[in-house]
Order: structure tokens, then sequence, then C-alpha cells
């Protein structure tokens, strides 16, 4: 153990672990409203500067959306991935890491999702990744769908690996490494390989073949690491900041 003592929890984290239990125990749903404040004053038997920042906390994370006005109040809402993002983002920069470090996360786990997927994808996430796969065809000639489906088509292989980490991991890496947003363009012939490698990929997924599967995916972030390496290397080798889009 760090001979650092660790720091002790706030009153107003504690209080924001009781609030998500609570809502775990009731079996609230999204949408579901919460008790008032005066309710959850007395409920919790804390002042009213420490709840409103528990309440604020959970806000941030996603847990819940603070409505104003009469009827307002803490509604609960389905976090997702944008809080890891940032989270990620920050301790990235603060680490001083390039962007080159998440194009590699990229390829440790990405085969590994793939993998999995070809056993556990659903008839219906292998129809939307066919859907994607067919759509990026269509649209070879707009960037802007290309990276729509781009990164459609890796949140749902993600998402159908049947492990949830993945799914979040791979939503907050692929919002940190967005291409347009760090300028890697795509030119048309290279569009046209990264739709290649899509149906190669869907194909081996939708034949069940869990190690090509993972072998055309390994290929695929490869080849994108490889390009990027050759036309964007300063790019890769800028450091991860905290923006607006993260």
């Amino acid at each position: 153990m760090s001979s650092v003592a660790r720091r002790p929890q706030k009153t107003a984290m504690l209080l924001a672990q009781r609030i998500v239990g609570d809502i775990n125990r009731r079996g609230n749903n999204v949408g579901d409203r919460l008790p008032p404040e005066r309710a959850m004053l007395e409920e919790y038997e804390v002042g009213r500067g420490t709840l409103r920042e528990s309440l604020r906390f959970l806000e941030l994370q996603g847990v819940i959306q603070l409505k104003p006005g009469p009827g307002g109040g803490p509604v609960v809402q389905q976090p997702d991935a944008t809080s890891l993002a940032t989270a990620l983002t920050l301790l990235l920069q603060f680490a001083e890491a390039p962007f080159r470090t998440i194009a590699e996360a990229r390829g440790g786990l990405e085969p590994m999702m793939a993998q999995l997927a070809a056993e556990r994808m659903s008839g219906a996430e292998l129809a939307d990744l066919k859907l994607s796969v067919d759509t990026m065809k269509e649209n070879l000639a707009d960037q802007r769908v290309f990276l729509e489906e781009n990164k459609r088509f890796h949140d749902v292989i993600a998402h159908g690996s049947g492990n949830a980490m993945f799914g979040y991991l791979v939503d907050a890496l692929l919002g940190i490494l967005d291409g347009s947003a760090i300028g890697i363009d795509y030119p048309e012939v290279r569009r046209r390989a990264v739709h290649r490698a899509h149906l190669n990929i869907y194909e081996a997924l939708a034949e069940r073949d869990p190690a090509r599967s993972a072998e055309a995916m390994a290929d695929h972030v490869q080849q994108y690491l490889k390009y990027a390496e050759k036309k964007f290397p300063d790019i890769l080798a800028a450091p991860i900041v905290w923006t607006n889009g993260h």
C-alpha cells in the first residue's frame, strides 16, 4: 500500500453514492423524478449546500438532470461515455501524452472486441453493421457521412462484444480521437480502403469466425496508424488537450 494516506471522501461524495444506491434500490428508470429537495434534506439529514453539491456532481456524471422551475428537480438520466472521455482527456493531458496514445490503445483493444463480437453479436447488430458498411459505400464522396459511419461501425462492434466496458471505452476513445477534430483528412482513395476493411471485418463477423474477425480488425487499425504516421506525423505527436469537443 502507498505510504501516502488516502484522502477521506467528502460528505457530498458519500451522499452522491447513497442517492445512486437509492435510485437502484427503488428501481428508478430514465425520466423518473427523484424526491424534491425538501424531502431529500429530511431523508439524508444533510445541509442544503452538501445536497446541492452531490446533485451537481451526479448531473456532471450524467446520472441525473436538474430541471429548473416549479415541478422541476432531479430527473434520472442514462449516463454515457462523455464524462469518461473528459476524465481520460484530462489524465492524458496532464501526462503530456500524444494523440498516438489513443491510436495505439485502439490497436490493442479493438481486435479483442471483434473476437468477442464474432460469438456474441445479435442478428440485429449484424444487420446494423451491414447497413453501416453499405451507407459508407454509397456516400464515399461525402467525408461527413464517412466519418459518421466510421464511428458507428466501431461503436456497434464494441457494444456487440457483450462487454459494457469495451463499449464505453471505444465511445470515449473515438470521442477523443475524432479525425475531423484533430485534422486528419481522408481522401477518397483512403475512404475506399477503409470501406474494404470494414466489409472484410463484417464478413468475418457474419461468419462467426473469432480469429479471422480479430485479425481483420488488427490489420484495419494498423493500416490506419500507418496512414496517419505517414501523412500526419505531427498530429499523432501533438499533445492531447481538453477542448469543447471532448
